[in-house]
């Protein structure tokens, strides 16, 4: 059925982290039924287990809803769904790109958090008509009209436009999907122009190739048709277009307005990089579309296969990652403990933990990750700069003037009954406080200045247990400032291993360095000999833990008698010892690196 372009509604829901996005497009699904009731599941759009599991939306995801209004007119919903987690902000910032409006979800018990406004800013500087929703209702702790009171005062919208919900019983919903088609505006774009649509996301698929997800500007495609890349001038020929219905849905054609996908065969995964602009060959659109930032990650680590063997399959299994995350960036490294692996980029430690999670999962591959670091600034002695995430990379203090380390703004909203533990906390990671301001009575907004590389280990876990979860967090990086930046190696029977090595403020390290040796006391294995573990910077001891040897009792023969009789065998032992130490390798098992990474 095609459909007028007036009739086309492209929209996303945006919302801070846990405030129902994923039941509302389920209610939205159901009420369309597009989906059979037998195969219809809770989180319906969350296709990985680790988003079911977790119950955190990962991957923004496109659905097509057709939706008929009370007047009886014939309408078709472009619901992109999105994360709203910060980590994943980039994911919001694509579905964002493909869309005229936005639904903005407030849970009606917690109001307004961190992350909503955040990603309300992202929805106002695209331009898109915004419909603050009003979700959980049917809660007993709902407050309306604090709700309103928030959405009046705090973000500057339209109460009047409101649509209180619950997304769970579906209350509202009828009434929701008539403001969105009200209220939002239809797409514009010319059919007769030639071919200009964004690519903002893909999937790889063992059969068919690369399938690109795009929303088109101006013009049409159809199987056939040649279609040529902006960014790399790769031509394909299309075999097939259709639209997303949970499931893939062939059509003849996709037109301007419309969002869908192609499959033209596509092999060569870097060929598609999402942000692209694809056009016709034929008759190519004069320039491309904006795209997307480039993104930056925060969080450095380096990941390696357990078995060496298993390198090609890694590589593989990171390139098919790339197509379905543009935010993972990566280049090849090697470690002397590791062997070759690859140094990855990723925009938080939730990143970090899901691609890890993803990698094991859908490649079935065993894989190590070295601790997490951020980017520094090292400015030398003759005047040069370097940019270090990685440890090895840390020239001799000797030639350092100085150095700089990534600073974050970070913005945390709170019950005012939590305010005195998280002030201790922020203080704790060195931050700076900037402001404190009371949003109503029961609600707390304190702004902060604090190293990035001081959030990354377990802040966020802390926040969230001395808060009882209620404490909301989002950060934006503000720039760099100086730092006390020393470089800690982990040394195991004498021998750096540089898979542990890690770049710490001065007076932090003397407490990682004896949290990482007394957690590798418990992973790694005894042996016939005792194991000293180590933490130094440059040549100083600053922690020590040692692993007392596995004892034959040689002198159990040895009843009664001469003492210089077990003296001399315990000697004997001794000398033993202490060659085997001298020529024993101690192999440092994967639960080690792991139990690094991990806070107490």
């Amino acid at each position: 059925m095609k459909i007028d372009q007036s009739r086309i509604r492209n929209f996303c829901i945006i919302a801070h982290i846990d405030h129902g996005k994923s039941t509302l497009a389920d209610r939205f699904i159901e009420m369309a039924g597009i989906v059979d009731g037998r195969k219809f599941k809770n989180q319906l759009l969350d296709t990985m287990d680790i988003e079911q599991e977790r119950g955190i939306t990962i991957k923004s995801q496109a659905v097509t809803i057709p939706y008929q209004n009370k007047e009886g007119k014939d309408y078709i919903l472009n619901l992109v769904d999105t994360p709203g987690h910060v980590d994943f902000s980039y994911e919001v910032s694509r579905a964002i790109s493909s869309c005229e409006g936005a639904l903005l979800l407030i849970d009606a018990s917690q109001g307004v958090e961190a992350q909503t406004l955040a990603n309300m800013y992202m929805a106002i500087e695209h331009n898109l008509e915004i419909i603050p929703v009003i979700n959980k209702i049917d809660l007993p702790s709902a407050n309306l009209e604090l709700v309103k009171h928030q959405i009046d005062h705090e973000l500057g919208l339209d109460v009047d436009v409101a649509v209180p919900v619950s997304a769970k019983t579906g209350e509202g919903v009828e009434n929701l999907l008539e403001a969105l088609v009200e209220y939002i505006p239809p797409p514009e774009g010319d059919n007769f122009k030639p071919l200009k649509a964004l690519i903002f996301d893909s999937h790889y698929d063992p059969y068919r190739g690369v399938i690109i997800h795009i929303r088109v500007f101006d013009g049409s495609v159809k199987a056939g048709d040649s279609i040529r890349f902006f960014s790399n001038n790769s031509a394909y020929k299309v075999e097939e277009t259709g639209i997303f219905e949970i499931s893939l849905n062939k059509k003849n054609s996709l037109s301007a307005g419309e969002v869908g996908y192609i499959i033209a065969g596509i092999k060569i995964i870097s060929d598609i990089r999402v942000g692209d602009t694809v056009t016709l060959d034929i008759n190519p659109c004069k320039e491309a579309l904006t795209g997307f930032k480039d993104v930056k990650p925060v969080v450095f680590s380096s990941i390696y296969p357990i078995d060496a063997d298993d390198y090609s399959e890694l590589l593989s299994g990171i390139e098919k990652l790339k197509l379905n995350d543009a935010s993972l960036v990566y280049e090849k490294d090697s470690s002397v403990a590791l062997g070759f692996g690859f140094r990855c980029g990723f925009l938080g430690l939730l990143h970090l933990e899901v691609i890890q999670e993803r990698l094991e999962r859908e490649f079935n591959l065993s894989i190590v990750f070295t601790s997490p670091s951020v980017r520094y600034h090292i400015y030398l002695n003759n005047g040069e700069v370097k940019y270090i995430d990685n440890p090895l990379e840390y020239p001799d203090p000797m030639q350092i003037d100085y150095a700089e380390e990534p600073y974050i703004r970070a913005s945390l909203i709170t019950p005012s009954e939590f305010v005195g533990n998280i002030i201790n906390l922020c203080l704790q990671k060195r931050g700076v406080q900037h402001n404190m301001e009371y949003l109503d009575e029961k609600r707390v907004e304190l702004v902060y200045e604090m190293p990035l590389a001081e959030v990354l280990f377990d802040f966020y876990d802390k926040l969230k247990s001395i808060s009882r979860g209620y404490a909301s967090f989002d950060y934006d990086l503000i720039g760099f400032k100086r730092t006390d930046l020393v470089r800690l190696d982990i040394l195991v029977n004498g021998q750096i291993v540089d898979a542990l090595s890690q770049l710490v403020f001065r007076d932090s390290a003397v407490d990682r360095a004896r949290n990482a040796c007394r957690k590798l006391k418990l992973e790694i294995p005894r042996q016939q000999f005792k194991i000293p573990i180590q933490g130094t910077i440059g040549g100083t001891v600053i922690s020590r833990e040692t692993i007392n040897a596995l004892r034959k009792d040689v002198t159990a023969k040895c009843y009664g008698g001469d003492i210089s009789r077990k003296r001399k065998l315990l000697e004997k032992q001794k000398e033993g010892k202490k060659r085997m130490k001298m020529v024993g390798n101690v192999e440092v098992p994967q639960s080690a690196f792991l139990s690094i990474l991990k806070s107490d």
